[in-house]
């Protein structure tokens, strides 16, 4: 497998409008070369451990899951709380990304190990910029364990 091979990023996003905005952003910014896009925190979990519709995907970590809070079927909490319990995933940088400012899921995010919590901006060119840089920090500047 090539450097080009490895989903860099997951997003899990129910939102289509806000997951295009994200892809498109980190795309042109250059940001990462694979993104992989799932709907929910189902399809998230069967994604990162080869479960599934995804149970033939070659088990790569990603460098990256942008995880969003409120979803259908399972939401961002119950998927952090299985990554963070998993030694395979662990160590995966998980940046919670939500339109919600309630405090309750603020700290119930950190509790599980949640790496970062961003409150999604309601305006298109801030949440742009936002999401670039987060992109920007979490692929280039942070050093993370392989």
């Amino acid at each position: 497998m090539n450097d080009f091979d490895q989903v860099e990023i997951l997003l899990v996003e129910d939102s289509s409008a806000d997951a295009e905005m994200t892809l498109r952003t980190l795309k042109r910014r250059g940001i990462a070369n694979r993104i992989e896009w799932v709907r929910d925190g189902v399809e998230a979990l069967d994604f990162l451990f080869c479960e599934g519709a995804w149970a033939q995907r070659r088990d790569t970590r990603p460098r990256l899951v942008l995880l969003d809070l409120k979803m259908p079927r399972m939401d961002g909490l119950q998927v952090l709380q299985r990554l963070k319990q998993d030694d395979r995933t662990r160590t995966i940088p998980v940046v919670m990304m939500t339109s919600s400012r309630e405090e309750g899921d603020l700290l119930a995010s950190y509790n599980l190990g949640v790496n970062s919590f961003v409150v999604k901006p309601v305006d298109f060119t801030e949440f742009a910029e936002k999401v670039a840089e987060i992109g920007m920090y979490w692929m280039l500047a942070n050093q993370a364990p392989r």
